[in-house]
């Protein structure tokens, strides 16, 4: 049975809320996320505002994509846009367990050196919320962007924060090009992808 086509487009400024949603959900058994904010209570108050520093330009570069029904995200920050680090760091500071600081702060600056030397796009976050998961809203998310990056010839990285979600990267063309963890922080794998030539 063919699935219909899944719609994709970039979120507007007051579409910003609904996006930031997706991701709160979809990441609610994240890793780095959960290491950071144990407490349910403590996740849901803290994870929008860290979304907003790690990946927030992305609306003001017309980068976050969405599903037109909210269920998924991806905010890609275009080549020389970087996450608000001074902001993400407060809201660690801020909101995270503390006995966990050191190695979540060791975690995101080894991830901001791992990042190519060469101009790409940056992925800092993807997710479908867990009710729309397994219907094909990610790889449609992640075909809209990679189509951008080899029209560009760009480069494409992300850190993948959990290793069962490597497989969905690969299949789309990224490679693990290494692995960051620090003390007793979970593992994320940098991965990066060539663009594709047309046709290929």
């Amino acid at each position: 049975m063919i699935q219909p086509s899944i719609e994709i487009r970039s979120a507007t400024s007051d579409e910003v809320p609904r996006a930031v949603s997706a991701i709160v959900a979809a990441f609610l058994t994240d890793p780095p996320a959960r290491f950071a904010w144990p407490s349910p209570h403590d996740y849901l108050l803290a994870m929008p505002v860290a979304t907003g520093a790690f990946a927030g330009s992305s609306f003001q570069h017309g980068s976050a994509y969405v599903s037109v029904d909210f269920c998924g995200a991806a905010l890609w920050l275009p080549p020389g846009v970087e996450p608000n680090g001074q902001a993400l760091e407060k809201v660690f500071r801020d909101t995270a367990k503390p006995e966990h600081m050191d190695d979540l702060l060791a975690t995101f600056e080894k991830m901001e050196q791992s990042h190519p030397r060469e101009a790409h796009w940056y992925l800092p976050q993807i997710g479908v919320e867990p009710n729309a998961q397994g219907k094909g809203i990610g790889a449609a998310l992640m075909r809209h962007a990679l189509a951008r990056c080899d029209q560009e010839q760009s480069l494409a990285y992300l850190e993948a924060s959990k290793p069962q979600n490597i497989p969905f990267y690969q299949h789309h063309g990224f490679e693990v090009i290494g692995e960051i963890q620090v003390g007793s922080a979970p593992a994320v794998t940098p991965m990066l992808r060539k663009p594709r030539r047309p046709g290929t």
